[in-house]
């Protein structure tokens, strides 16, 4: 192509996080001229994140052009990439709701972003929004390829396909990388001599061969390696990059179901019922559970940006990084051609034959001009189906909440979810759901805003 792609990035007030991306993309020659239109509704952090994107732009002596916008449409307009990263209600209120009025039931949780009562009302509070950034993309870019990082990934994923199927759109996430590169430390094996194939639900997706390349091109099975180094107590090695989680709860459900999952031990303790337990402080300890771990990481991440803002408007050049993330890969792969392979949340359409067609799966897919092609993987192991579908019934409940605007539906969602049933009883759910709407108030779509009159079972 002659010209320079376009790319828009809505919640651009994400400064590290854009920074992360943007410093990525124009790091690739093919995208080193694109147009970075930078989109927040917050005035004072879009000046920060302009000044930062510029300052990359100078320390890699590309030519990119940065634009800001408080308008979304008026970003969107001609863009050929859409990268999509907010939090509806941020840290304060909608953060703080989501693990104090749980708390009130004796119900906890240590991420509370993806599934649970948690992920269940930030679900509803986000989706109205993507389906409206999906709603001008059609207007202004609708051949444009929407990359999302917003969490619950699987809801958000599963709904946009549901309602607007003629969107492109990828959910990305850097657990199935990220994981590989935690193991490959606990082996002390370098992560490039690793072959691995993941395939699931997002933060449940799971490593179906997991190997180390041999000098004479043959592949050696690290799992029972794995396994040895768990039962030694080798394994995990600490974290440096949460010393709160020393990741025992997947290793020990690797023992159990056989293979190894994506996602964090943190996020996965509160995705099953066998961990987080009233009056079990003993799982806590033995499994290293970090409770309330979500909001220590906000007020972390919020202690530790104003420190590094400060370093950015002072410094003359950043130095930049290449991140774990997919996006400058996608955006780099569909621009030239030139193929890559990423992980990748998409409508199932039969990728995985034993979880329903609708539903959004985690899977490898190709990338190049002709987009991004999910592959087949087929039918999973039935012990690894059967618990990624108690987690997509509160997804599928959830997304039925929001096409239908039958609040009825949301409380369903809560009585499914596993954690959450392991603890309360159903007058303890509805209540729970009851207060959880009321004080999310108007950040919640008008049809669920509370009206003053307890819900009631359909």
């Amino acid at each position: 192509m002659t010209r320079n792609p376009k790319i828009a990035f809505i919640g651009a007030g994400s400064t590290v996080f854009m920074k992360n991306i943007i410093g990525d993309t124009l790091q690739r020659p093919a995208l080193a001229g694109a147009t970075v239109a930078l989109m927040d509704i917050d005035p004072g952090r879009l000046p920060e994140s302009e000044l930062v994107a510029k300052k990359l732009a100078r320390s890699l002596g590309v030519p990119a052009k940065i634009e800001t916008y408080t308008d979304q449409r008026r970003a969107l307009e001609k863009a050929d990439f859409v990268v999509v990263a907010f939090q509806i209600g941020g840290y304060e209120p909608a953060t703080v709701i989501d693990f104090e009025v749980p708390k009130r039931f004796g119900l906890r949780h240590t991420i509370a972003d993806t599934l649970g009562v948690g992920g269940i009302m930030r679900g509803l509070r986000t989706v109205p929004h993507l389906w409206k950034i999906c709603e001008d993309m059609l207007e202004v870019c609708p051949n444009a390829i929407l990359l999302q990082y917003v969490n619950p990934m699987a809801i958000n994923t599963w709904a946009i396909a549901e309602r607007y199927p003629a969107i492109k759109q990828v959910g990305l996430c850097h657990s199935v990388q990220g994981t590989a590169e935690e193991l490959a430390r606990d082996l002390d094996i370098p992560v490039g001599e690793i072959r691995y194939r993941a395939a699931g639900i997002n933060h449940m997706a799971f490593y179906l061969n997991f190997e180390h390349r041999q000098p004479d091109g043959s592949f050696r099975d690290l799992y029972p390696a794995l396994r040895r180094g768990y039962l030694e107590g080798r394994f995990p090695k600490p974290s440096s990059w949460n010393p709160r989680c020393p990741n025992k709860v997947r290793y020990e459900m690797l023992m159990r179901l056989g293979y190894f999952v994506t996602e964090s031990s943190e996020h996965f303790a509160e995705y099953t019922p066998y961990f987080i337990k009233e009056g079990r402080d003993d799982l806590i300890e033995k499994y290293g559970i970090p409770l309330d771990e979500y909001p220590k990481r906000c007020i972390e991440q919020v202690e530790r940006w104003h420190a590094q803002a400060e370093d950015y408007r002072k410094a003359e050049t950043i130095t930049v990084q290449q991140s774990r993330e997919y996006a400058s890969s996608i955006m780099n792969s569909v621009w030239t051609g030139e193929p890559s392979v990423i992980y990748g949340n998409v409508r199932n359409n039969g990728c995985i034959t034993s979880l329903p067609a609708n539903c959004a799966a985690e899977v490898p897919c190709l990338v190049d001009d002709n987009g991004i092609q999910p592959t087949f993987v087929g039918q999973l192991p039935p012990q690894l189906t059967a618990l990624m579908r108690t987690n997509i019934n509160v997804q599928e409940l959830t997304v039925a909440a929001l096409m239908t605007e039958n609040p009825e539906h949301v409380y369903h969602a809560a009585m499914m979810d596993p954690h959450t049933a392991a603890e309360l009883d159903l007058e303890q759910i509805w209540q729970l759901v009851d207060q959880l709407i009321a004080a999310h108030g108007d950040w919640l779509p008008e049809w669920l805003r509370p009206s003053g009159k307890r819900r009631a079972a359909s």
